[in-house]
């Protein structure tokens, strides 16, 4: 059964309309065959984050025309019950890791927004415009970057230079080396780039508590006459 779910989501991915046109037959490439043939084999003796129904969240809840920021982390979270699809993001009544505690602290003394107090669950970011995407959809518990290498930096890499050529005045938040290695795929006379390193407890008092991307980014979005960002998480 735990196969069945997996292949069907890969083959058939449970992604918004606008991304399916968008994408075009990108799922059909070989290395996408390749892909799906790595995870129906790895669910089937492996745990694998986040459930089948959720890879492609960040998808399903920003449509491709709705973009107007995008955030780039790098796996999902590797601990029983925590990715829900969206980067950086926890599931409801999951405790928040480390990295999104220095976040919501960032928002706080940016912002002033109340956010992670009950929650670290960024949906309602997500709804709003925030394409919260990881460069790798998936990982086997307990096992980080276990799932990178294998096919989906090569779509999201397509993800991203899609939303470069297609729209324009979008922000990317391009948070440590990994997602600045991305930069290459955005056409900057046309896109907003903020980059700072990554908010870890490792080095985010080395340049991310302080980088004040949250305004930045609203200030760009009114600047272009879009309504901005409510980083608030009631």
């Amino acid at each position: 059964m735990k196969v069945h779910t997996m292949e069907s989501t890969v083959v058939q991915p449970r992604i918004e309309e606008s991304w399916k046109k968008a994408l075009g037959d990108e799922f059909q490439k070989p290395y996408f065959a390749a892909l799906k043939e790595f995870l129906v084999k790895e669910q089937a003796e492996q745990t694998v984050y986040p459930p089948g129904g959720k890879i492609f969240a960040a998808f399903n809840h920003t449509p491709f025309d709705k973009v107007k920021v995008v955030l780039i982390g790098q796996d999902p979270y590797h601990g029983p019950g925590q990715a829900n699809g969206l980067c950086f993001s926890v599931s409801p009544g999951v405790k928040s890791p480390p990295s999104l505690v220095n976040i919501f602290k960032e928002v706080r003394s940016d912002v002033q927004a109340e956010v992670g107090n009950t929650s670290g669950d960024l949906t309602r970011w997500a709804d709003q415009g925030v394409l919260l995407i990881n460069a790798t959809l998936t990982v086997r518990a307990s096992s980080p970057a276990s799932h990178q290498g294998k096919g989906w930096e090569q779509f999201t890499d397509q993800v991203i230079r899609l939303l470069s050529e297609k729209r324009s005045g979008l922000v990317f938040l391009l948070w440590g080396r990994p997602a600045q290695l991305k930069e290459k795929l955005i056409d900057t006379s046309k896109h907003f780039v903020l980059k700072s390193v990554h908010p870890s407890p490792l080095s985010a008092y080395n340049g991310f508590f302080g980088c004040k991307h949250f305004s930045h980014t609203n200030k760009i979005l009114l600047d272009q006459g879009l309504t901005p960002i409510d980083w608030n998480l009631p």
